[in-house]
């Protein structure tokens, strides 16, 4: 061992540089929600922690992140626009609210009711990605790379009032971000846009009764103070964006470090997918023992299957009017819904509604 300390001692004088010579790479990382909401604080734990880790096995860079998460750089409507134009190096890319720049991002969006499996519906996202130019150039043609893919757990709603079934839905004001609001049409509620950064005080306020969301949002949200009433829908889950880098900021990345972000990458896109399954059930357990002695207390219901039905049944085809607004607009929507559903379907899963068959 001293004959080894000393080789090495030598080493490092005899060839000053030689030893130790890693290199520092300065990026900000950022996002407009904070790091409590799940897939906003894996991009910490799973996302920067692998590309760390992977990089540190080989010792040539170092990273030094300077971290800009919670809206400290920009809100949820200028998560894509930041990216794009280097607000930030890297940051989470808010797709529902890209309804304009990102129409074929939105197809899950447009077909409610079809998954409620976010492992499955991330593998589907993720290979067309890689398969389907359309979707491929959506994301490119706004100066980045994608890197992640982020999704949700399954929508439920959550009322300052009890319902008892889907009538009392009619006339409601329930918050929705940008798209989703689409997963209302047919059941008389008025949407309400916004996003979990603005959930508790549009219902606070009174902007809204109640609000359609995913448990793992509402919980570190505590959305539940204010809208007590859990109604289980399981409407399904969506695709929600993306972990990007300013395409800029990629291609000054040394090829190892950009490969440590690929593999990482797909390491945050599968471990997310993962904890949105697992973590579901547990979400509304803990928001039933939180809220068990607030007035009113946290109380959680089932939505009747006969309900559920009538709500899936009463949509109109939005699927449809997607696919012929994104055909007007020279993309292919029928083909992609269908390439969507088809690998839902492929995976194992059983659409309540076959969206590309209307």
């Amino acid at each position: 061992m001293k004959t080894l300390t000393g080789l090495l001692l030598a080493s490092a004088v005899a060839f000053p540089g030689a030893a130790f010579a890693q290199e520092t790479i300065n990026l900000t990382v950022a996002s407009s929600h904070p790091l409590v909401i799940p897939w906003v604080g894996m991009i910490k734990s799973h996302f920067m922690a692998e590309t760390d880790r992977l990089l540190a096995e080989k010792g040539n860079y170092k990273i030094e992140w300077q971290e800009a998460f919670g809206g400290q750089l920009y809100k949820a409507n200028a998560t894509l626009t930041s990216v794009e134009e280097g607000v930030t190096d890297i940051g989470w890319v808010f797709s529902f609210l890209e309804a304009a720049k990102l129409p074929l991002s939105q197809v899950s969006s447009y077909a409610p009711f079809a998954t409620a499996n976010p492992p499955v519906q991330l593998a589907v996202m993720a290979e067309l990605l890689e398969t389907n130019d359309s979707f491929k150039k959506e994301w490119e043609q706004y100066n980045l790379k994608v890197l992640g893919l982020t999704g949700t757990d399954s929508y439920d709603v959550y009322t300052k009032q009890p319902i008892s079934g889907l009538a009392d839905l009619n006339g409601m004001k329930l918050s929705a971000p940008g798209v989703l609001a689409n997963w209302l049409r047919g059941t008389g509620a008025n949407a309400v846009d916004g996003a979990l950064t603005t959930f508790y005080t549009d219902i606070q306020t009174g902007v809204s009764d109640g609000v359609l969301s995913l448990a793992l949002g509402v919980l570190p949200a505590k959305l539940y103070e204010v809208a007590p009433y859990i109604t289980r829908v399981d409407i399904g889950t969506a695709f929600s964006g993306a972990v990007a880098i300013n395409r800029d900021s990629w291609n000054d990345l040394p090829e190892e470090v950009q490969n440590a972000m690929v593999e990482a990458g797909k390491f945050y896109t599968e471990a997310h997918g993962k904890d949105l399954l697992e973590r579901h059930e547990a979400a509304f357990a803990k928001m039933q023992e939180i809220g068990a002695g607030q007035n009113p207390p946290v109380t959680i219901s089932q939505m009747s299957a006969a309900d559920r039905q009538a709500w899936v049944d009463g949509l109109p085809d939005v699927a449809g009017e997607w696919a012929a607004d994104a055909e007007a607009r020279g993309l292919p929507g029928k083909a992609f819904l269908s390439a969507y559903m088809d690998g839902l379907r492929a995976r194992g899963e059983k659409p309540a509604r076959d969206w590309d068959k209307q």
